[in-house]
């Protein structure tokens, strides 16, 4: 899809047979700055007849680039202009749902509070309602780690080397306990994250060097006083141990009209990998629901 010279590559997903009465799913993956592939599981929906639609935002992954950009360009409405013309690309007016993970929960959030033609649900993984909040729960986070791990954060952070090995290290300490807990990690988790390593502009210019230090756009964003805005259900999923926290979560269940929440015993940020049959099993009823 090229809009105003921005490429965006998508990719239709559906069983040989889909069913009638089952609505496309548009799945909206995080960061900003990951790519579509570590959602790839939930694919499995369209083996029970629902289109799925993944797509990567641009600036990431397939789509198109714009590494000369300056920091301004990169803002939460250029990915809202985005999934919109995506959803008019595909012809989705009639009806459709929307996953989002993370970021791409945000951005579902964002989308629904405009109140889109055609939308009928939209499923909340892994995502908050406030940055400042989130920060807060996630500082408490970084406090529970080993000592080693804590410090050398804490000490890279202050001295602005955050490029450093060491401090890589320590993340991935935190990214074990809180962000994917599943061993080994998935091969479409690992393809996201080297996907990542390659080019971080939008990572790093949205939110910033680590899941712990927003520095970018996304620092103060803030959507819990549009929520009552939402007139759609909604699904909202969080791990037990997830970087996005019950806490951080809560604002989402408190504010938006009619919402249900299920929290994960034993997964973190990643749910759709650590617990998959449940998470599947979930969302496909509730979307059934919707449909």
């Amino acid at each position: 899809m090229d809009r105003q010279g921005l490429q965006t590559w998508y990719l239709l997903v559906e069983d040989a047979l889909p069913a009638a009465d089952r609505l496309p799913l548009v799945v909206c993956h995080g960061g900003p700055g990951l790519t579509h592939d570590y959602l790839l599981r939930v694919a499995r929906l369209s083996g029970a007849g629902r289109p799925c639609v993944f797509y990567d935002q641009f600036g990431n992954g397939r789509s198109g680039r714009r590494p000369g950009a300056p920091a301004e360009f990169w803002t939460v409405e250029l990915f809202v202009r985005e999934l919109e013309s995506l959803i008019d690309h595909l012809g989705l007016a009639d009806g459709f749902h929307l996953l989002g993970h993370s970021w791409g929960g945000m951005l579902a959030l964002e989308l629904a509070v405009r109140r889109p033609s055609g939308l009928r649900s939209v499923v909340v993984a892994d995502a908050f309602a406030s940055s400042a909040l989130y920060l807060e729960e996630v500082a408490g986070l970084v406090a529970g780690l080993p000592a080693e791990a804590r410090t050398a954060i804490e000490r890279h952070e202050a001295a602005g080397t955050t490029d450093s090995a060491e401090y890589q290290k320590a993340i991935r300490v935190f990214y074990g306990r809180h962000v994917c807990r599943a061993r080994p990690v998935p091969d479409e988790v690992m393809s996201t994250l080297a996907a990542l390593a390659k080019d971080s502009t939008v990572y790093e210019t949205m939110a910033g060097p680590s899941e712990f230090t927003m520095t970018g756009v996304l620092r103060d964003w803030d959507i819990t006083d549009r929520l009552h805005q939402v007139e759609v259900p909604v699904l909202l999923v969080t791990g037990r141990h997830d970087e996005v926290t019950p806490r951080a979560a809560e604002p989402l269940w408190r504010r938006l009209p009619n919402v249900k929440w299920e929290i994960f015993e034993d997964s973190s940020h990643m749910p759709h990998v650590e617990e998959h049959d449940r998470f599947v099993a979930l969302v496909d009823e509730f979307l059934r629901a919707a449909d």
